[in-house]
C-alpha cells in the first residue's frame, strides 16, 4: 500500500492513497530527465529565466489553493501558508533577475597574459528529497537556481505532501518547462536509493532528519554523488540584556511558534542572563499562553495542529520526560483535548543534560528557556549541542551582540532577530545540521561545473 495519502492532523480524516512509482515510472522518468537536461542547457539563458518568473506568477495566482492544501497535509494556518507562497515567488523572481549576473564568466588574471575564466555549467539531472513542513518553499530553494542554471529536478517529495507535491510540478509545466524539466516521484526508499545510484543522477539534495540525511550520504558516497544536506536543528536564542523587553518577547514568540514550531531554524534553547532572565522568563510564558491554537483553515488562527499524531505523541514524550524529571512548565505542557494532533504551546524550565529535552531537537511548540551567569556559560550552553544550523544573539548594544558571533557554533548567526530565510541569503549549517548552502548565489553554485576555460595567448 502507498504511504503517500493526506491524513488531515486537525481531523485524522484520511484520504485515498495516491499509487507509488513502478520501476517503469521511475525509468521513464529518468530517461525524460535526460533527454530534457540535453535540450535544457542548450535553452537560453533568457527563456530559462523567464520560465522562473511565468513560476513565481502562478504561485501567486493559486496561492489561496496552495494554502489550503497545505492546510489539510500538514495543519499550516492559511494565513501562514500565503506567507509561505509569497516567499516561493520571490525566491523564483530572485534568481530570475540575477541570471546574467550569477552565470556571467568570471575572468582569472594571467601573468602569462593569455586568457582565463571560469564559466558556470550544469551537471545534469538532480534529486531533491524534500520534507513536509514546508511544502513549497523547500522546492522552490532547491528548484528555483538549477532550473536557472540548466539542471533538470527529479522531485521525491514526504509521503503526507502529496497534494503539495503534484501542484508543484503542475505549476512547472502550466509555465511551459519541457517534459522532463521537473518530475514529481512517488517513490518509496529502495527506490529512491535506486535513483541516487543511477549514474544519470549527477546530486542529491535532502532536506529532512538526521537519519534520512545519513542514508542519502552514504549512498550517494558510495557512487561518488555530489550532496547538499540540510538537517535538523537545536538553535540557541541567546540574549544578553535588552531595553525593550516587550520587543524581545514578541521575536522569541515569532522565532519558537511559527510554523507550531515545526522549523529545523527556529530558536529552540532560549539562552538568558542572570540579570534578564526572571523578567523575560514570566513575559515570554504569558505571551505563549496568549497563543490561538485552532483549526488551520480558520484565518484567525495562529497555531494549528503539529503535522499528524505520530509527531504530537513524540513531542509530548520529550516534554513529559522533562517534567519526571524536575523540569517546570511555565505554560503548557500537554495534548490538547479532542481530536487531531494539536499540543499546548509549552515553555520549559529547568532543563538540565540528561533530560531529551536538553539533548534532542524538540520539533514542536516547545521553548527550553536556560539561565546563564555570565557570557562564558551562555556561549558553552549555546553551543552544547550536535547541531548547528542558526543562531541568533540579542542585546540593547548591538556591538555586544557582535562580539559573541565568532564563539558560536552556527551556518548562521543573527543579530537582534530570530533566524528566519530569504532568496538572497544562504542558507545552512555545520556538524549535524548538515552541509552545503542553499539561497544566494551560494545555492546556485552547489550543482555547478565550475569549469576553467583557459586560451593560450
Amino acid at each position: 500500500m502507498s504511504d503517500y495519502r493526506v491524513i488531515d492532523p486537525a481531523t485524522g480524516v484520511s484520504e485515498a492513497p495516491h499509487p507509488t512509482a513502478s520501476a517503469e515510472d521511475i525509468e521513464c522518468a529518468l530517461s525524460a530527465a535526460v533527454d530534457a537536461f540535453h535540450a535544457w542547457r542548450r535553452t537560453a539563458l533568457a527563456e530559462r529565466r523567464d520560465l522562473l518568473r511565468r513560476v513565481a506568477d502562478l504561485h501567486e495566482e493559486r496561492a489561496p489553493e496552495l494554502a489550503a492544501v497545505m492546510a489539510r497535509e500538514m495543519g499550516k494556518p492559511v494565513r501562514s501558508g500565503r506567507g509561505e507562497i509569497g516567499l516561493c515567488a520571490e525566491i523564483y523572481r530572485y534568481y530570475a533577475d540575477h541570471a546574467e549576473e550569477f552565470l556571467a564568466d568570471e575572468a582569472l588574471p594571467q601573468q602569462d597574459g593569455s586568457t582565463a575564466l571560469l564559466r558556470t555549467a550544469p551537471l545534469g539531472p538532480l534529486l531533491g528529497v524534500m520534507p513536509w513542513n514546508y511544502p513549497y518553499y523547500q522546492v522552490a530553494r532547491f528548484a528555483a537556481p538549477n532550473l536557472l542554471l540548466g539542471n533538470v529536478i527529479l522531485l521525491k517529495h514526504a509521503p503526507q505532501c502529496p497534494e503539495s507535491a503534484l501542484r508543484t510540478a503542475e505549476m512547472f509545466a502550466d509555465a511551459g518547462l519541457m517534459r522532463g524539466g521537473y518530475t514529481n516521484l512517488f517513490a518509496d526508499n529502495d527506490q529512491t536509493a535506486a535513483i541516487i545510484a543511477d549514474p544519470r543522477v549527477q546530486g542529491v539534495s535532502l532536506t529532512g532528519s538526521e537519519r534520512a540525511g545519513a542514508a542519502v550520504a552514504e549512498t550517494a558516497g558510495r557512487h561518488l554523488k555530489k550532496v547538499v544536506l540540510e538537517l535538523g536543528g537545536s538553535d540557541p536564542f541567546v540574549v544578553l540584556d535588552t531595553d525593550d523587553l516587550d520587543g524581545l518577547v514578541a521575536e522569541a514568540v515569532v522565532g519558537r511558534m511559527g510554523n507550531c514550531g515545526q522549523a529545523c531554524n527556529a530558536a529552540k534553547r532560549f539562552v538568558v542572563l542572570a540579570e534578564v532572565y526572571d523578567a523575560f522568563v514570566e513575559r515570554f510564558a504569558a505571551a505563549v499562553a496568549e497563543i490561538r491554537v485552532g483549526d488551520p483553515l480558520d484565518e484567525t488562527t495562529m497555531m494549528g495542529p503539529l503535522s499528524s499524531l505520530a509527531a504530537r505523541d513524540q513531542v509530548a514524550a520529550q516534554v513529559a520526560d522533562a517534567l519526571a524529571k524536575g523540569a517546570v512548565a511555565r505554560t503548557g505542557g500537554g495534548i490538547v483535548p479532542g481530536p487531531g494532533a494539536y499540543f499546548q504551546p509549552t515553555v520549559l524550565t529547568g532543563v538540565v543534560p540528561g533530560m531529551r529535552a536538553w539533548d534532542e531537537e524538540i520539533f514542536g511548540p516547545v521553548a527550553v528557556v536556560h539561565r546563564a551567569a555570565d557570557l562564558a556559560e551562555a556561549v558553552r550552553i549555546a553551543n552544547d549541542s550536535p547541531y548547528g544550523l542558526s543562531a541568533s544573539v540579542h542585546a540593547s548594544d548591538p556591538a555586544d551582540a557582535l562580539a559573541l558571533v565568532d564563539l558560536l557554533d552556527a551556518g548562521m548567526v543573527y543579530v537582534n532577530q530570530s533566524p528566519s530565510t530569504a532568496a538572497d541569503l544562504p542558507f545552512g549549517g555545520i556538524k549535524r545540521s548538515g552541509y552545503g548552502r542553499e539561497l544566494g548565489r551560494l545555492g546556485l553554485l552547489e550543482f555547478a561545473n565550475r569549469k576553467l576555460v583557459k586560451v593560450r595567448k
